[in-house]
C-alpha cells in the first residue's frame, strides 16, 4: 500500500476531522477557561492573597542599576515565579474541566452501549445484528 493510499484511508475514516474539531474546540475552550481564571477566580483569590496579578511576583537577587537620568545600566537579576503560579492555576482548572467533560462522555457512552437500557433507542441495524446473534445462539 502506498503512502498516499494509507493517508487517504486515514483521512476518510474521520480521524483527521475528529482531531481538527478537537483542536478547534480546545483552543476555544482555552479562551473560556483563561477568562474564567482571569475574570472570576483571580479576583476572588486576590482578596485573600492581596494581589490579583501573580505574573508580577518575583524574587530579586540583584536590583537593576540606574544612572542619574533613570536609564538602566545593568538589568535586575530575578526569579519570576509568579507566572509559574498563574500558569499552574490555569492548567489545574483546564485539567479539571476536561476531566468533567470526559467523565460525562464516558457515562453517555456506557449508557448507549447498555443493551438492556430502554431509555436510549438503539439504531435499527444494531437491533438486527442483535437478533441475528440471538438466532445463531439458539441454533447451537
Amino acid at each position: 500500500m502506498t503512502f498516499f493510499k494509507e493517508f487517504k484511508e486515514f483521512a476518510i475514516k474521520g480521524n483527521v476531522f475528529d482531531m481538527a474539531v478537537g483542536i478547534i474546540i480546545g483552543s476555544a475552550f482555552t479562551k473560556v477557561v483563561n477568562s474564567i481564571v482571569a475574570d472570576l477566580i483571580m479576583p476572588v483569590l486576590s482578596i485573600f492573597i492581596g494581589k490579583i496579578n501573580f505574573q508580577d511576583l518575583a524574587y530579586v537577587f540583584k536590583e537593576a542599576k540606574l544612572d542619574g537620568n533613570g536609564n538602566i545600566l545593568s538589568a535586575a537579576i530575578t526569579i519570576n515565579y509568579g507566572n509559574l503560579i498563574q500558569v499552574t492555576i490555569d492548567f489545574l482548572i483546564i485539567a479539571f474541566c476536561i476531566y468533567l467533560v470526559v467523565r460525562m462522555f464516558n457515562k453517555l457512552r456506557k449508557k448507549s452501549e447498555n443493551e438492556q437500557d430502554g431509555t436510549v433507542s438503539t439504531p435499527r441495524n444494531i437491533e438486527l445484528l442483535a437478533e441475528i446473534r440471538d438466532l445463531l445462539k439458539e441454533k447451537k
